[in-house]
């Protein structure tokens, strides 16, 4: 199970301490947040048998960093959905 807090929260800076993912989803979310103008991200584990990673969204010229990361979910989930049917379309 996931656990999210909320370390840090102004427009501009986003700091997400999640317990219970490390690696996976957090590759995919920083990959899509760095694509966006306006916005650099990074993540660190604090240890590997902890399960503990931060996430750090930073935002600058009018980006809001919460908006940022809800979008690059959306686009994650956008992704893995194109993936699916492509295998789906393979197998067929």
């Amino acid at each position: 199970m996931v656990e999210v807090e909320v370390v840090k929260y102004t427009r501009g800076v986003l700091e997400v301490r999640v317990r219970g993912e490390g690696h996976t989803l957090l590759n995919l979310l920083v990959d899509e947040l760095n694509r966006m103008e306006g916005v650099a991200a990074a993540y660190r584990v604090e240890h590997p048998l902890l399960g503990v990673a931060t996430l750090i969204v930073r935002a600058s010229g009018g980006v809001d960093a919460l908006e940022a990361l809800r979008e690059a979910e959306r686009r994650v989930r956008e992704r893995l959905e194109e993936f699916k049917a492509q295998v789906k379309g393979q197998l067929r």
